[in-house]
């Protein structure tokens, strides 16, 4: 009991200094710190009722991380903060081996909404889609449940089950999947020749991307100079700044990449092209659809307007704001939106997306339909206004609007996109 009274007098103290603290400030304060100081005053009025009058007594760090968690939820959805554990996952991740089922998921209308598969994974070969709803994880319903809440229930030791529920556009009922977990190994570059042409495929922007993809590159070459190559960006939820900057580089010999922008207009970030190390000047088509986002818009938006490349596919997702992620003093982190990216031409994607000069839908599949403008808290892009207007004229545009199956090649009806792409590579030889 003397313990409890010592540490009630102790908190008692601490808030009348910060109070007292708080009034001398704001009195020598200008408007607008004194607006922050009442709203700093009611936060402490809350913390105290809290801790005074709660049914339980009140763990200080959980009720500190939660306030945390909740100044940052409010400012946009990519803005987070990660606790101790949240934070070492996060950093797993983006090393690209990490234990579960392989999907990107964000809360849409607070529902846990999947982004995009990622290929090759688990989930991806369960038949999970962008736009499925996960309503059931095992038993559990996710209606309040956090987006790594949700990550840590589906993940788990490589080779046990999970069930999960989707409610899914156009079905009635919701559909089961039963799913055997896996260690995710993301192996971030995947390449091929098709019809005589390298295909590279780049799955997400992790620390090795640019290395791993200039090493498939550098490999094709070998055996005889490219004449054309296929740039896969599809899906692709994006990563790290840096390994866009440098697969952009690969490209282009010289003029800007990408360059981004925060409050203060006078500092604005650029990165430019370098020569050295630069591709022959062979023709490039890029394919993306609506899971390509962040990372993968910067590299299709420098290529597209150093034309260095034709765009093909669908509009893209249109995230194109920057995040820091900043690590705390007791192993915990802040991922904080800072800036927004622009395209060399200074096109803001934010909200609007990267719009394909070849507008390509792939056959009997469904485009991912969730995009950034979508998310609640969302920053509104300069140019988001002009979305829809933009997807309705992509949709006049199409390549494939009435197309007779009985013949197509083997190639068109795997991958319509990718046959697409090949068949402009050849257009352009000729």
């Amino acid at each position: 009991m003397k313990m409890k009274k010592i540490f009630g007098a102790v908190t008692t103290l601490s808030f009348v200094a910060f109070f007292m603290g708080g009034v001398w400030t704001y009195l020598l304060s200008n408007d607008v710190n004194r607006e922050a100081y009442k709203s700093l005053q009611l936060f402490v009025r809350v913390y105290d009722l809290v801790k005074r009058q709660y049914v339980e007594p009140p763990k200080d760090d959980i009720i500190v991380q939660g306030a945390i968690k909740g100044m940052l939820e409010s400012l946009d959805p990519h803005s987070v903060f990660m606790t101790k554990e949240e934070f070492a996952e996060m950093q797993a991740d983006t090393k690209g081996q990490f234990g579960g089922l392989g999907i990107e998921i964000a809360k849409r209308n607070d529902m846990l909404t999947v982004i995009s598969p990622i290929e090759d994974t688990p989930a991806f070969e369960a038949g999970i889609k962008s736009g499925d709803i996960i309503v059931k994880i095992g038993e559990q319903t996710t209606e309040k449940l956090s987006v790594f809440d949700a990550v840590k229930l589906m993940r788990g030791k490589a080779g046990t089950f999970i069930e999960i529920s989707v409610r899914r556009e156009g079905v009635d009922k919701l559909i089961p999947f039963k799913i055997k977990r896996a260690v995710i190994n993301v192996k971030s570059v995947t390449s091929k020749m098709v019809e005589g042409y390298p295909v590279v495929k780049i799955k997400q922007f992790l620390e090795k991307s640019a290395d791993e993809m200039k090493k498939s590159i550098r490999t094709f070459a070998k055996d005889k100079p490219i004449d054309g190559l296929i740039l896969d960006l599809r899906n692709n939820p994006g990563g790290l700044l840096q390994q866009a900057v440098e697969v952009a580089d690969f490209f282009l010999s010289e003029g800007m990449i990408v360059y981004t922008q925060g409050r203060d207009k006078s500092q604005t970030d650029k990165k430019f092209a370098t020569s050295p190390g630069t591709q022959p000047n062979y023709p490039i088509v890029v394919l993306i659809n609506g899971g390509s986002a962040s990372a993968s818009e910067i590299v299709a938006g420098a290529l597209q307007d150093q034309k260095r490349s034709t765009t093909l596919g669908t509009q893209s997702f249109g995230k194109g704001s920057v995040q820091n992620v900043i690590p705390l003093e007791d192993g915990s982190g802040v991922k904080l939106t800072v800036a927004l990216y622009y395209t060399p031409n200074g096109r803001t994607i934010q909200g609007l997306g990267i719009t394909p000069e070849k507008i390509v839908e792939q056959l009997d599949q469904v485009d991912p339909s969730i995009k950034e403008r979508d998310l609640p808290g969302h920053l509104i892009g300069k140019e988001e206004h002009r979305a829809k207007e933009v997807e309705a004229a992509n949709k006049k545009d199409l390549s494939n609007p009435k197309i007779d199956k009985s013949k197509l090649t083997a190639l068109e009806k795997e991958d319509y996109q990718l046959a697409q792409a090949i068949a402009l590579l050849k257009s352009l030889k000729k």
